[in-house]
């Protein structure tokens, strides 16, 4: 059995997205839990297994499975889909490289910058908001997604917090582009709908 920890909205909303994208709603739960949100509100949810009280959490059968990158490969792997390079594609160590890159580079940057922390040991080891954005304007210049002709889970990855973040937005009109069209798509729109009711 499948078992999805959500918070509506949160990071765990690209998971259901993702569920949709793979077309996948039927085989999996989700359980919605309270979170502590930054604004004060909310709180640990007992009913939430994830060891610090976050969202999302995979639950297989016993096995969890947090952070989001990590959850998104392993139900990549676990379904067929046509969002993610099989292995043995050349194009699977670029998406690989993106999802993990997310995770350890870019939302970091973004919430340094967020925070207004500057500090050359930071800018050392994950470079800063302004080397992210590079990257992702030289990606974009080989096609309309992160992977040249083809949408895949690392759009709707590394898209994510631009989406949530306006401030944060670069002011690039290929990067708003490519924002628009992955929150334009379907199982985005009705993901949100989802989390707003």
């Amino acid at each position: 059995m499948l078992t999805v920890y959500h918070a509506a909205p949160s990071r765990s909303s690209r998971i259901l997205t993702l569920i949709d994208e793979l077309g996948i709603n039927d085989k999996i739960t989700v359980k919605r839990v309270n979170i502590p949100r930054r604004d004060g509100t909310g709180a640990r949810d007992p009913m939430n297994p994830h060891p610090e009280g976050k969202v999302p959490l995979l639950d297989h059968d016993g096995t969890l499975v947090s952070e989001t990158g990590a959850i998104m490969l392993y139900l990549l792997e676990l379904f067929p889909n046509t969002i993610s390079p099989k292995i043995g594609d050349p194009k699977r160590g670029e998406f690989l490289t993106w999802m993990y890159w997310y995770g350890s580079v870019m939302e970091p940057v973004i919430v340094f910058a967020a925070l207004g922390l500057d500090h050359p040991g930071l800018a050392n080891t994950f470079r800063d908001h302004a080397a992210a954005v590079a990257r992702i304007q030289t990606a974009l210049k080989k096609g309309p997604w992160l992977l040249g002709d083809t949408y895949s889970a690392a759009d709707l990855l590394v898209h994510s917090p631009y989406a949530w973040f306006a401030e944060m937005l670069p002011d690039d009109p290929q990067i708003k582009d490519w924002v628009v069209r992955c929150t334009a798509r379907p199982a985005n729109q009705r993901t949100k709908a989802l989390d707003a009711a």
